[in-house]
């Protein structure tokens, strides 16, 4: 495995993750009602600190590989996604404007799999708990917005 192309995917899992630090859970978060099955706040960061490192470990792996361009495009726009869903959810508070983010995230982290997995099964096994994650936080994103139909989103001017 190159070293330097798992810092620099490292680097990229983390940048997209300083979007958490951005938009922090917060009183408006903490009173949301939340589906009985929620994780408790700690395990978000541990959570996704070792998914990260799944990730870039996975696409270091293939990313030097003949006929890997599919896997690092699919690897790419899942992180520009992660990116952007916090922000959106957290941020503008949008819960129901996240959930096409969301849908989008997951297949993507779903084609990531799939064509590392077609590259090499042990990257391919290395993104697996990052779909799991990903389908949890799909499920929570939906519950969420149904149990707090009321919430308004916050206008951008207001930030």
């Amino acid at each position: 495995m190159d070293w330097v192309l798992f810092f620099l995917f490292l680097a990229a899992c983390f940048s997209a993750g300083v979007t958490g630090a951005l938009f922090p859970t917060d009183p408006w978060y903490t009173a949301l009602r939340k589906p009985s099955w929620v994780p408790p706040n700690w395990a978000f960061p541990v959570v996704w600190t070792s998914l990260y490192f799944l990730m870039a470990f996975a696409a270091a792996r293939v990313a030097p590989m003949e006929g890997s361009e599919y896997a690092v495009a699919f690897w790419a726009v899942q992180i520009a996604l992660n990116a952007v869903w916090t922000p959106v959810f957290f941020g503008l508070r949008r819960l129901k404007g996240s959930l096409p983010i969301m849908a989008a995230l997951w297949l993507a982290v779903a084609g990531t799999t799939i064509t590392h997995w077609q590259l090499d099964w042990i990257a391919g096994l290395a993104l697996a708990p990052y779909l799991v994650w990903v389908t949890i936080a799909a499920g929570l994103n939906v519950a969420m917005w149904r149990l707090n139909p009321d919430q308004a989103p916050l206008e951008p001017a207001k930030l």
